[in-house]
């Protein structure tokens, strides 16, 4: 059981720790520039997975 938690421990510090060096070295999000997580309804076309990619 002492294995168990030292290994949970770790992976959460290690976890932690690259969220932590991820936010250090990125630099602020503008929400309003970023695309849609869902564009329902927008009439804005896919552009970038398998369905974008139409016969013409």
């Amino acid at each position: 059981m002492r294995t168990r938690k030292l290994t949970a421990g770790l992976t959460l510090a290690f976890v932690l720790g690259l969220l932590i060096l991820d936010q250090a070295q990125s630099g602020p999000v503008n929400r309003f520039q970023q695309p849609a997580a869902i564009a329902w309804g927008s009439n804005e076309s896919a552009g970038g997975a398998h369905c974008a990619a139409l016969p013409q």
